[in-house]
């Protein structure tokens, strides 16, 4: 927890918070071994970052007084990541790399190698979903909670909402064989195609291609799904 993040619930007034879940109390005693009158990083969410007094520390809560909240956070990547809905256990990991990473918006796809009852699981909860976001803004430094949207049907999805998507973005199909390389240090808005393990089939690949996807590849490693959109994220930006 490299940026202690404050929540509406949080705020007692305009400069005053205070903390009483257990994973972040645990954190400031365990791991930051923080002590009355530390100098913590702090940001309000979806706000700004600065610096807070940690005032009192204990078993039930932690109250800290707001010193300033005076830098932005760091920029969003220019990226609409559109994501084969993985493993619960990989997703657990993956939104929490694709938050550190700047990701703001983010779609979670059923494509055919995608088993069912994975949208049955509990990490599709929201209260789930969000709280692994807030774990990877709170390892990035970033205050601003990504937005995650789920389409259960790959054929509906492709013909009446793709194309929205793709309107003055540059679609890029991450899958193996592709013709080209992943290019590097793009600055375009984006939407990022990848599939799950496995990867996408043929006729979704001929799909996305035929909506406006240029195909690209990482190389001849077959890579895990969190492994795969960490590369694809810090080579593309």
């Amino acid at each position: 927890m490299n940026l202690i993040l404050l929540e509406p619930p949080d705020w007692l007034d305009a400069s005053h918070a205070r903390l009483t879940d257990a994973r972040r109390l645990q954190h400031l005693r365990d791991v930051h071994r923080a002590q009355p009158g530390d100098r913590l990083t702090v940001g309000a969410l979806d706000g700004r970052i600065g610096r807070a007094e940690l005032l009192t520390l204990d078993d039930a809560e932690a109250t800290l007084r707001i010193e300033a909240l005076d830098r932005e956070p760091p920029p969003p990547l220019p990226v609409h990541l559109l994501l084969a809905l993985p493993r619960p256990r990989m997703l657990a990991r993956t939104l929490e790399h694709v938050a550190a990473l700047g990701v703001k918006r983010l779609t979670l796809l059923h494509t055919a190698r995608v088993e069912k009852s994975y949208w049955q699981s509990p990490e599709l909860r929201p209260e789930k979903i969000r709280q692994h976001l807030l774990l990877g803004l709170e390892q990035a430094r970033d205050t601003r909670l990504p937005e995650v949207a789920f389409e259960t049907r790959f054929k509906p999805f492709l013909e009446d909402r793709l194309p929205a998507l793709l309107a003055n973005r540059r679609g890029l199909l991450a899958h193996p064989g592709m013709p080209a390389a992943c290019p590097r240090g793009i600055d375009d808005p984006t939407l990022l195609a990848i599939g799950p393990e496995g990867g996408f089939v043929d006729y979704e690949v001929e799909r996305l291609l035929e909506s406006g996807f240029e195909g690209i590849h990482l190389g001849e490693r077959i890579l895990r799904v969190e492994t795969a959109v960490t590369a694809l994220l810090a080579r593309l930006f």
